[in-house]
């Protein structure tokens, strides 16, 4: 297949199109700046910038599917500068694919564009799939509303919203931020400890984009988590059995405030949600349950 992936320079990007490549596809990135000096390159990987795409957008002709996972990272002080440009950065990529599919006369036909599992609002009691409603609670749900009624744009046969949970893998993402307290011996539940963390496994989110690429059945929103949600305290102990750290130091949800801000939202509040698109269409997660994450790791050899 020929695929493009705007992102494709990204935490969850690199992996994806490694994944791609490795499969014999084709793979065109879509970046500010196209090929760096330190990219990678190789048989079937090609580099467009979105100035190129908005000049020419025939280059990408003929394309079979587009993903989307630009956009600012969350994992940083949400000062108002940072909150508007994670906002504009995920509202202008998704415009910007709806215009690159527009002008296209063979349209792809499936868009997998991402969003958040934040779609969902903030709760500690009830459990949401994709067929739930959708809330606006706090910052990032706020975000994920304007960000799907953006993709809504993009006019193909198969739109797929891919709301996307805490992604683990040990370099990359919001989890090395959850990891800190225990590597420095300081490790324990945060605040209440009972909020729930909707997660999936690094390996399973691309192979979950490539599912959702290849089969024709699945369209609309997709949870991207594990089907295993976790508590905040059950994360914690799960994290500190695979570091062999130990579990015992509570963080209070004032020091969390005080130390990141707003953004301590990832590790104070969230979600219970289920991914039942992915497995009624038969998707198999490699690692289900938190503990089989954090065994592959950390454990593995």
């Amino acid at each position: 297949m020929r695929i493009a992936v705007a992102g494709g320079t990204g935490f969850v990007g690199q992996a994806l199109v490694k994944a791609l490549l490795e499969r014999r596809d084709e793979v065109w990135i879509i970046s500010r700046s196209g090929r760096g000096q330190n990219s990678p390159v190789g048989k079937g990987l090609h580099y467009v910038t979105w100035s190129e795409l908005a000049e020419h957008p025939q280059k990408l002709e003929g394309i079979d599917a587009i993903i989307n996972l630009a956009g600012e990272s969350i994992n940083q002080r949400w000062t108002a500068q940072a909150k508007q440009r994670i906002l504009s950065s995920r509202l202008t990529a998704t415009a910007r694919i709806a215009q690159i599919v527009q002008a296209l006369k063979g349209k792809p036909k499936v868009v997998v564009n991402a969003s958040g599992i934040s779609a969902y609002g903030l709760s500690t009691t009830e459990t949401f799939d994709e067929y739930s409603p959708t809330a606006v609670t706090d910052f990032l749900s706020e975000v994920v509303k304007q960000w799907e009624k953006a993709a809504d744009a993009i006019k193909v046969e198969r739109l797929i919203k891919l709301r996307v949970g805490v992604v683990l893998n040990k370099t990359g993402g919001a989890f090395p931020l959850m990891a800190l307290p225990y590597k420095l011996f300081g490790g324990g539940r945060m605040g209440s400890g009972q909020q729930w963390i909707s997660w999936i496994h690094l390996e399973d989110i691309v192979r979950l984009i490539i599912f959702c690429v290849d089969q024709p059945n699945v369209s609309g929103p997709v949870n991207a988590s594990a089907p295993e949600p976790v508590t905040n305290d059950s994360f914690g102990r799960a994290i500190g059995k695979a570091m062999h750290r130990p579990h015992w130091f509570p963080v209070p949800a004032f020091i969390m405030k005080a130390a990141v801000g707003e953004l301590a939202t990832l590790l104070l509040d969230g979600q219970r949600a289920l991914p039942r698109v992915a497995l009624d269409n038969g998707f198999t997660f490699r690692y289900p349950t938190v503990e089989s994450a954090m065994q592959h790791m950390y454990n593995k050899s």
